[in-house]
């Protein structure tokens, strides 16, 4: 009776032990991020622009996490003196994500995101809506227990627009993109290639 009931101890201790190890990042929170600055000058006009979008995200699976972004961009031109364009967005972007082990600390993923944004045109007061499905393989390598690099680009995206000026009727426009390469000899790129840190926590 004494060697089955340690038995039965060690299965459970065992079994304990295997669900801590099956766990993954389960209840790990983690945050990311794009930041970007950008000025352009053709000697004429002079446009400069910003984008700040802070990401959080929540591993619901050992290999699956959700996150939401939200930020801004921000654009101006300048001719000289006068400022001939200038737009404010809003940018919300929740997203799914799924990992897969390549061994050791690579694994790859695949994202879906749905980008939503609002934005206005403070010179014409024309306002911009824009909602979109993006579709993105990436990799990530972990660095160390709270730290991770990852690279992804958009693989397919999907965006309806609708543009409501300040007088007038509105307009609609739908695009498709499932072209992420461009296979111009010479001038092969990727599309919307991004590369970053994400903080685990």
């Amino acid at each position: 009776m004494k060697k089955l009931l340690l038995a039965g101890i060690a299965l459970l201790g065992f079994n304990a032990n295997a669900q801590e190890e099956n766990k993954g990042l389960q209840g790990t929170w983690w945050v990311a991020g794009q930041v970007a600055f950008s000025s352009t000058d053709n000697g004429t006009t002079e446009t400069k622009s910003n984008t700040i979008v802070p990401i959080a995200g929540y591993f619901i699976a050992p290999t699956t996490t959700v996150g939401l972004g939200i930020g801004v961009i921000n654009s101006t031109t300048d001719s000289g003196s006068t400022t001939v364009a200038e737009s404010n967005t809003f940018i919300v972007q929740p997203l799914v994500r799924k990992y897969w082990g390549l061994g050791g600390k690579f694994f790859f993923f695949g994202q879906a995101s749905l980008p939503m944004t609002f934005g206005k045109d403070k010179i014409t007061d024309d306002k911009t809506t824009s909602i979109g499905v993006d579709l993105a393989p990436g990799f990530d390598f972990v660095v160390n227990k709270w730290m991770t690099v990852e690279t992804s680009f958009s693989l397919v995206n999907m965006t309806s627009t609708t543009i409501k000026p300040d007088s007038g009727d509105s307009t609609n426009s739908f695009s498709f993109n499932a072209n992420p390469f461009d296979l111009n000899p010479g001038d092969r790129k990727v599309g919307g290639l991004r590369v970053g840190v994400k903080f685990l926590f």
